[in-house]
């Protein structure tokens, strides 16, 4: 049995492609997927599964079942528990390091970027913002504020599907898995 997490992109933000998790859970109880847990609005579902589906088959199941449901399209990143574990491993920012104000973000990205598209990301200003790539992970680095930040408006230039979590979410999820 595996224990995955599904991150959906762009839903219950201002006031578009409204999910109640409570619907979204139902969905995927329905799919018959185990241990079915969801965290914050933003479209984060843990689950465990022993079906032989490769990730990009669940991946494509899950946003068809979406489409049914809800109504419409949605993008879906799918992570093993395991692999969110090296994710956490892998971020090259130490939060324990953060001054007031700044924060770390990781935007999850579906296929790792193609060298000629990661050549399309500017290079951030230093004072301002960070980012290193790893594998399909963006690690971001923000020294302000994200809501301002020219490189994160720039990461669908990456051509490839993505969402973004906050590090303390990253975290909580972290642990969430380890409990189901």
């Amino acid at each position: 049995m595996t224990t995955y997490l599904a991150l959906l992109r762009g839903i219950n933000v201002s006031g578009q492609k409204l999910i109640k998790m409570a619907e979204l859970k139902n969905m995927f109880e329905a799919m018959g997927f185990l241990a079915v847990k969801t965290y914050i609005q933003s479209g984060n579902v843990l689950f465990r599964s022993d079906l032989a589906n490769s990730k990009e088959a669940l991946r494509e199941r899950i946003e068809d079942e979406i489409a049914a449901v809800f109504g419409f399209q949605v993008s879906v990143i799918i992570r093993t528990a395991e692999e969110w574990e090296q994710i956490i491993r892998d971020c090259p920012y130490d939060a324990a390091d953060l001054k007031e104000g700044e924060s770390i973000y990781v935007t999850l990205l579906a296929d790792r970027p193609a060298p000629e598209d990661l050549g399309r990301v500017p290079e951030p200003d230093p004072r301002l913002e960070e980012y290193r790539v790893v594998g399909r992970e963006v690690y971001l680095l923000f020294h302000q504020s994200i809501r301002d930040s020219k490189l994160a408006a720039s990461l669908h230039k990456l051509k490839t599907p993505a969402t973004t979590r906050n590090w303390n979410t990253m975290n909580k999820l972290l642990s969430l898995t380890r409990s189901l």
